[in-house]
C-alpha cells in the first residue's frame, strides 16, 4: 500500500500570515487532483496540519516566524479545492495534527504508515525546503521509499525549493515526479 502525505496545505501557508503565495496557489488543481486519485485507489491519506498555540514561548518556530496555523482560526483551514476534497472524503483521510516541521515528530505517523503496510509515501503540500523536506529526512531514516510530486510542493523560497528537490533526489533517494497518475 501507498500513502500521500499532504503537508501543511492551509490558508495560512498559501495566502494568510506565512504564505508561499503564487507558488502555493499554482500547485492547487494538481494537489486536488493528486489527493482525489489516491483516495480513489483507496491508498492511505494523511493530512499533516501544523497545529500551533499563540504566543508559545517554548516552542522555537515562536522566535523564527509570525504566527501561523493557530489553534482555532481560519488560518489552519485547508485551502482551495482541497478544503472540499476533505470535506467529501473526510472518512476516507487520517486528520493529524503537528507541531514540528516533520509529520513524524511527536506523532503516530509511523505507527498509522506501519499499521497498513505502508512501504511507499508520497509527499506533497509547502513548505518544499521546511516541512517536506523534514518530514522525508525523517521517513528516508525510518526506511520508507520516497516519491515528491515536484509539481505538488510550493515554497516562499525559490531558492530553497530548487534546492530541496535535489536534495530528495541526490541525498535521500527519492524519486522526483512531475505529473505522476497514480
Amino acid at each position: 500500500m501507498k500513502a500521500l502525505i499532504l503537508i501543511d496545505y492551509t490558508v495560512d501557508f498559501v495566502v494568510g500570515k506565512l504564505p508561499c503565495g503564487e507558488p502555493a496557489i499554482a500547485i492547487e488543481t494538481r494537489l486536488c487532483a493528486l489527493t482525489q486519485s489516491f483516495v480513489t485507489e483507496r491508498d492511505f491519506v494523511v493530512m499533516a496540519v501544523d497545529l500551533h498555540e499563540e504566543g508559545d514561548p517554548l516552542h522555537p518556530e515562536t522566535a523564527l516566524f509570525p504566527p501561523h496555523n493557530l489553534r482555532e482560526t481560519d488560518g489552519r483551514e485547508l485551502y482551495g479545492c482541497l478544503k472540499e476534497v476533505h470535506e467529501a472524503h473526510k472518512d476516507a483521510m487520517y486528520w493529524m495534527d503537528k507541531t514540528r516541521y516533520s509529520a513524524f515528530c511527536g506523532t503516530d505517523l509511523e505507527l498509522q504508515l506501519r499499521a497498513r503496510g505502508v512501504q511507499e509515501i508520497h509527499l506533497a503540500g509547502v513548505c518544499t525546503d521546511i516541512c517536506v523536506l523534514h518530514t522525508a529526512v525523517d521517513a528516508y531514516n525510518k526506511g520508507f521509499s520516497l516519491v515528491i510530486h515536484e509539481d505538488a510542493v510550493a515554497s516562499f523560497d525559490a531558492n530553497g525549493h530548487v534546492w530541496a528537490l535535489r536534495h530528495f533526489e541526490k541525498t535521500l533517494g527519492a524519486k522526483v515526479v512531475h505529473g505522476w497518475k497514480n
